[in-house]
C-alpha cells in the first residue's frame, strides 16, 4: 500500500496533537500522505490544523492536514478512520463525575452510572457516523478510542463495522514496565486480560529480543523490586497487590476501594474539571504561531502514548508494517470461554493486513473471570439501553451493575441520570 489518508473524527480535541506528533516521529512505519481533521467546532478544527502542520513541518514530513466539518467529506477515500469524540464535553463529563455521588456512588466518565451515561450519548452518535463512513467509504477502518470503548467498538462490530477499539492503558503498562527493567519495550510483551478499563496483567515476558517467540516471566520480580512504584501508578494498595500477585488496571480502584473513592471525591473537584482547565491552557498555547512541538502540559491531559499504539495498530492493518501481537479491544469469539462471542475483550491480539485475532488465553482466575463476567453482562444491557432507551433497560444496566446492584439505588441512579442527559436522549 502506497500513501495513507487518515480521517480523524473529532479531530478539534487536544488530544489530536499527540496523535499526529506520533505520526510525525514513527512515519517510517506509517507513511501518511494526508490527515483530516473533522469537527464541527471549527475554530478549534482550525486552530488544531495549524499546530499539526507546524509540528510535520519542523519533524520534515510532508504530510498535508486538511480540515472538514463533515463526515462524508473528510471520511472520503480515507484508509482508516479514528474516533476519538466526546458527546457533550467535559461539562458533560463533569456531570457524570458529581451526580452519582449524590447517591453514595463512584462518578467516573467510563464506569458506573456515569459510564452508563456516556454510553447512552455516544453510541448513537458513533453508529450514524459510522453508516456515513460506511457509505462514503466501506473499506475503511473504523479505530475507536471514544470511551467507554468496549461498548462502543461491541455496538460498531454488532451493526458489522470493520472496527477495532484501542485503549493506552497496555501499551502504559509496557512503557513503564521497560523503564523500570531498562529495556527496549518492544521487549515486553505482557499477559493482559479483562475488558477495557478491567483488566489485569498476570504476566510480563521479557523478550530475547523484538518480535522473539522467546523470554523470561518477569512479573515476580517487578513486583519484587519495584512494588511501592508500580502500586503508587494505579493507586492500589501494595500488599493488595502482593497478595493477587498480578498488576491491576488503576480503572480497578473503582471496584477494590469503590467506597475510599466516593469519599475521596467529595472533597476534591471533579477529574472533568481539571481537564477543562488543562484543555484552555493548551488551547491558548496552540494558538501561538512559534509552537511547532505538543507541549508537555499535553502530557498531563491523559492518553499518554496512545499515538504510538495508533501508529502500530495501523501500521498493521493497512499493512505497511509488520504483522504482530498488539493489546486492543476486539470480538471475544470464544477466546474467553466464559463470555459470549460477541463480547468485547481486552486481550493480546494478532494484527495484520488481515484483520485482528484474539490469541488463546490461559484460564482466567474465578476471583476475575466472576468480575469479567458481571460487567460484560452489565456492558450488554448497557448497549441495548443505547438502542433502544427506555426507562426500564437503563434501570436494567444499572441494577446488573456491579458498583450498583440494588433496587432502591438504581431506582435513584436512574432518575438522576435521565435528568442529567435529556438534551442527548432522543427517546426522553
Amino acid at each position: 500500500m502506497g500513501a495513507l489518508k487518515i480521517a480523524i473524527v473529532g479531530g478539534g480535541s487536544t488530544y489530536t496533537p499527540e496523535l499526529i506528533d506520533g505520526f510525525a516521529r514513527l512515519r517510517a512505519s506509517l507513511p501518511i500522505d494526508e490527515v483530516v481533521l473533522v469537527d464541527p467546532a471549527l475554530d478549534r478544527l482550525e486552530l488544531i490544523a495549524g499546530l499539526a502542520r507546524r509540528i510535520f513541518a519542523k519533524q520534515g514530513h510532508s504530510a498535508r492536514v486538511s480540515t472538514a466539518a463533515s463526515i462524508a467529506d473528510g471520511v472520503d477515500g480515507a484508509d482508516a478512520v479514528l474516533l476519538q469524540l466526546r458527546v457533550g464535553g467535559q461539562a458533560a463529563r463533569n456531570e457524570d463525575e458529581t451526580w452519582p455521588l449524590e447517591c453514595g456512588c463512584v462518578g467516573q466518565e467510563t464506569t458506573g452510572a456515569g459510564g452508563l451515561a456516556k454510553a447512552l450519548r455516544t453510541v448513537p452518535v458513533v453508529l450514524e457516523i459510522a453508516e456515513q463512513v460506511r457509505r462514503a467509504n466501506p473499506d475503511a477502518w473504523l479505530i475507536d478510542f471514544t470511551n467507554p470503548v468496549g461498548i462502543v467498538t461491541r455496538a460498531l462490530q454488532t451493526a458489522g463495522h470493520k472496527a477495532v477499539g484501542l485503549c493506552n492503558v497496555a501499551i502504559g503498562f509496557q512503557r513503564k514496565f521497560a523503564a523500570h527493567l531498562g529495556i527496549d519495550p518492544e521487549c515486553i510483551r505482557l499477559d493482559h486480560v479483562g475488558l477495557n478499563h478491567l483488566t489485569w496483567v498476570r504476566g510480563v515476558t521479557v523478550l530475547d529480543y523484538p518480535g522473539a517467540g522467546t523470554g523470561h516471566e518477569a512479573l515476580p520480580d517487578l513486583l519484587a523490586g519495584f512494588g511501592e512504584e508500580i502500586a503508587a501508578d494505579v493507586r492500589l494498595p501494595l500488599p493488595l497487590i502482593q497478595r493477587l500477585g498480578v498488576v491491576p488496571s488503576y480503572y480497578l480502584r473503582y471496584f477494590y476501594q469503590h467506597d475510599v473513592v466516593v469519599e475521596e471525591s467529595a472533597t476534591k473537584g471533579s477529574r472533568a474539571a481539571e481537564v477543562a482547565a488543562i484543555e484552555q491552557q493548551l488551547l491558548t498555547m496552540y494558538a501561538d504561531p512559534t509552537l511547532d512541538t505538543k507541549p508537555e502540559l499535553l502530557g498531563t491531559r491523559g492518553g499518554a502514548f496512545y499515538s504510538e499504539a495508533a501508529v502500530h495498530l495501523l501500521a498493521a492493518l493497512l499493512g505497511t508494517g509488520d504483522t504482530g501481537i498488539q493489546v486492543v479491544n476486539t470480538r471475544n469469539d470464544g477466546t474467553l470461554p466464559f463470555l459470549p462471542d460477541d463480547a468485547v475483550i481486552e486481550v493480546p491480539a494478532e494484527v495484520g493486513a488481515a484483520g485482528v485475532r484474539p490469541l488463546p488465553q490461559p484460564p482466567v482466575e474465578p476471583r476475575y473471570a466472576g468480575l469479567i463476567a458481571h460487567v460484560t453482562a452489565y456492558e450488554q444491557l448497557a448497549l441495548r439501553a443505547a438502542l433502544d432507551g427506555s426507562r426500564d433497560r437503563v434501570f436494567d444496566a444499572l441494577l446488573a451493575h456491579p458498583l450498583v446492584g440494588q433496587n432502591e439505588l438504581a431506582d435513584q441512579l436512574t432518575d438522576r441520570l435521565i435528568a442529567h442527559n435529556r438534551a442527548y436522549l432522543s427517546w426522553v
